[in-house]
């Protein structure tokens, strides 16, 4: 088990210089301030539409865990599958989905990535190997393990290679007792499956503390070592510590072909969806938690060393604030879906009387040679 609480900082509780913490360049650190920058403005007028009814059904908001879904996609390479649960537009949009698609998504138009089929909730991105987001909590965790399966057997059998890919798996702290999630990990460790099942764990499953509602919450990776999977503790409001700690477990688990769970400790600064009150939480506690926003934390690290200053930091704000704008306009001028829709991305071949056509005649050889 590897543990990391804040690398960030000194023994002595000073922080440690960005030199001597990532090996990250300054390009790459300003594309993740960047993202974070993007993904916090995109939940600010995601919930602004949402309470002018633009967005229906259930809306889940990432503001303060955008280092994990940064750092984490940062560490793997982009041909690495990605599979995430419910609160999943932070990962759509560090993955490399246009907000433009993600915003339309949840308008409901067909300019969406799944055609406003899906909505907050399902965010989908072939192109860039984000396999969903899924609502049913840990129903992501199998096809997870089945996406990591999936690649590992295309590499080694029908190319005849060495498998290198490793799939990453979000879920959250709730997700932790269902019976899927156990059966996944035991699967993926029988299997020597490459899939990284990531816990952001916030916290919270809905209105209720890690504490009341799972054993041993203070050490939860033990779930995944009772299976057979390597197991981390990883601090989660700073993307530096998030990317150099997961570049370390996802290169391990694709030299090792083997799964990890890891257990990233992080905090929503909002409700666990647009109609939580946030009433079993104090204010206390959301303002510690605020003081620590992942974006200032980067931000400050790279006014230290002298990568940024303060109207370079406005400029790249104002920027994503732009390019958030732009998306709801193009969103907002998408057209709702056709009715003719509703017949399409059912299944595979068009077919049945949802169309007036007859179902095909099914021959078998032994009824053809009569």
């Amino acid at each position: 088990m590897s543990s990391v609480t804040d690398p960030a900082r000194t023994a002595a509780g000073g922080r440690r210089p960005l030199a001597d913490r990532t090996s990250a360049t300054p390009e790459q650190l300003l594309e993740w301030l960047r993202q974070m920058l993007l993904i916090r403005e995109f939940e600010v007028r995601t919930m602004q539409a949402y309470q002018d009814k633009k967005i229906g059904g259930f809306c889940h908001i990432y503001i303060g865990q955008e280092a994990v879904a940064v750092g984490c996609t940062a560490a793997v390479r982009q041909a690495d599958p990605i599979v995430t649960a419910y609160r999943d537009h932070g990962h759509a949009l560090a993955r490399g989905m246009h907000p433009k698609y993600c915003m339309a998504e949840m308008f409901g138009r067909i300019g969406g990535c799944a055609k406003g089929k899906g909505g907050s909730m399902h965010m989908f991105d072939k192109p860039n190997n984000l396999f969903g987001g899924h609502g049913i909590v840990g129903a992501q965790t199998p096809l997870g393990a089945g996406l990591a399966f999936a690649k590992k057997y295309q590499d080694e059998v029908i190319d005849g290679g060495t498998s290198e890919h490793v799939t990453l798996c979000f879920l959250g702290d709730g997700a932790l007792n269902q019976g899927a999630f156990y059966e996944a990990m035991n699967l993926a460790s029988l299997f020597d499956v490459p899939v990284i099942f990531v816990v952001e764990n916030n916290g919270y499953s809905m209105g209720t503390s890690i504490e009341r509602g799972t054993s041993m919450a203070n050490r939860i990776i033990a779930k995944g070592e009772g299976c057979g999977l390597r197991g981390y503790e990883i601090e989660g409001m700073d993307v530096i510590d998030v990317y150099e700690a997961m570049k370390k477990v996802a290169d391990t688990a694709r030299a090792e072909s083997r799964p990890a769970m890891v257990d990233l400790k992080t905090y929503r600064f909002k409700g666990h969806s647009m109609s939580d009150p946030r009433k079993y939480r104090t204010r206390h506690e959301e303002e510690q938690w605020e003081s620590d926003d992942p974006i200032t934390r980067l931000r400050d690290a790279m006014y230290e060393a002298g990568l940024l200053d303060e109207a370079a930091f406005k400029a790249l704000g104002k920027a994503q604030k732009l390019h958030v704008r732009e998306s709801i306009a193009w969103a907002e001028a998408s057209p709702e879906p056709p009715m003719e829709e509703l017949h399409t991305d059912v299944y595979v071949e068009r077919f049945g009387p949802y169309l007036g056509t007859s179902m095909p005649q099914i021959v078998t050889d032994a009824e053809e040679n009569r």
